[in-house]
């Protein structure tokens, strides 16, 4: 029976691990205790502040504390989930060289030197830039823990580097927090950016920022959903002199309704719903969202008109809107009630007709069912046939108007003499 031979084993022999496979330890306490040391020594020299930034990055891991870092810079110390310093380590926990710690009656000049002390940081380490957007928006979350005047600052130096490119303006978005937007915080806060941004920048800078990042599509959500929404929300812009931007809401707003609207008359005309309930569905819709008859009478245009398929023979395809459009005279007629409807009715017939080929010798077909049916009076006709509302195909719709624009002249005025004469 063989017996297994041991194999032999070195003794004495250490086996070295290699430095980088050595992991070191995870400190933020002892990052933050230099960091605070350094800080300390500069005071509020903003030029030595930026120039030991600069150095300490060579010796201190900037990538693997950034977060730290922007905590201790904004903050002053490591902040902790609800907005707190953290006391742990050694004293001291925090330096009062930082965002927070400036003083409370704002100078802006003060503001911009912080701004450059981050921008000449992220300039020198360019992979701080991403820890530092997702620092703000982290930061962002506990504003409803700090202090009034420390929101103040905060709301100053995000307008600087959201408007200086630092970070992008769709870093506000996360203030939609159910608990700041229940308590008005998160629109405070977000009204606090915008009034820093307009006495800085100018209210047309604002107002353009807005539009690029689309922001105005997001207004409405930072604001509790209670009764007296609207108002608040109307009032809290109006009194910060922000008009221009709830302007600028308001015209998108009333863009996403118009989109409703055609949604719901579009399902209303599918369904084959009676024009009475149309109508009636159409009129409550419209007075919630103030939609303008002339507005909407445009829309109801666009919707029926994409309802059939269109014959491609232009001999035909006046028969098939005539007959089409015959079946909806009451539901355009019940939103012509002036002229001004009358008139944008017929000049999105004109544009319409312009715009779809086999369309351009429907024109005057479609006017005179309008016509005969009450729909556009012939003072809106006339109107339309002297003056110059839209130049599109204008000439041509004018001669197929012609011998009837002449018709309604000469009724006119046998009319006038008929009633001189009496």
């Amino acid at each position: 029976m063989s017996q297994k031979v041991e194999k032999p084993v070195l003794s004495g022999q250490r086996i070295k691990t290699r430095k980088r496979d050595e992991k070191e330890k995870y400190d933020p306490f002892g990052f933050r205790d230099a960091i605070i040391t350094g800080l300390d020594k500069c005071g509020n020299d903003f030029e030595n502040i930026s120039r030991y930034l600069d150095g300490a990055g060579n010796k201190l891991d900037y990538r693997r504390y950034g977060e730290c870092l922007f905590d201790i810079l904004i903050a002053g110390g490591i902040l902790v989930p609800g907005g707190a310093i953290s006391q742990e380590g050694d004293p001291p926990y925090k330096t009062d060289v930082c965002i927070f710690n400036v003083p409370d009656d704002i100078n802006l000049e003060v503001m911009k030197s912080w701004e450059q002390v981050v921008i000449k940081l992220m300039r020198r380490y360019k992979y701080l830039e991403k820890i530092f957007q997702d620092e703000i928006r982290k930061i962002l979350l506990f504003v409803k823990y700090f202090s009034p005047p420390e929101r103040k600052k905060l709301s100053v130096m995000v307008s600087l580097w959201i408007s200086n490119g630092s970070i992008p303006f769709n870093s506000v978005l996360v203030l939609n927090n159910s608990h700041l937007v229940k308590e008005h915080v998160a629109l405070d806060f977000l009204i606090e950016i915008f009034k820093w941004w307009r006495q800085e920048k100018g209210v047309n800078s604002l107002y353009s920022a807005i539009k690029k990042a689309n922001i105005e599509t997001h207004l409405m959500s930072f604001v509790p959903d209670t009764k007296q929404s609207q108002m608040y929300f109307r009032n809290a812009f109006m009194e910060n002199e922000l008009e221009d931007i709830l302007k600028l809401y308001n015209d998108q707003h009333q863009q996403q309704a118009k989109k409703e609207l055609q949604i719901l008359l579009s399902e209303s005309l599918q369904e084959g719903k009676s024009l009475k309930d149309t109508i009636t569905e159409i009129k409550e819709f419209s007075n919630r969202e103030t939609i303008q008859e002339h507005e909407i009478v445009c829309i109801i245009w666009s919707t029926v008109m994409s309802v059939p398929e269109w014959n491609k023979k232009e001999e035909l395809v006046t028969d098939q809107a005539v007959r089409h459009l015959k079946q909806y005279t009451n539901l355009f007629s019940a939103f012509t009630q002036n002229a001004r409807s009358e008139l944008n009715l017929l000049l999105k017939i004109q544009d319409y007709c312009y715009s779809n080929m086999t369309f351009m010798r429907a024109f005057q077909k479609i006017i005179m069912l309008f016509y005969k049916t009450d729909v556009i009076s012939e003072q809106v006709i006339l109107k339309w046939y002297k003056q110059d509302y839209n130049v599109k195909g204008k000439m041509m719709f004018v001669d197929q108007m012609k011998n009837f624009v002449e018709w309604l002249q000469n009724a006119e005025e046998e009319s006038d003499s008929d009633a001189s004469s009496d």
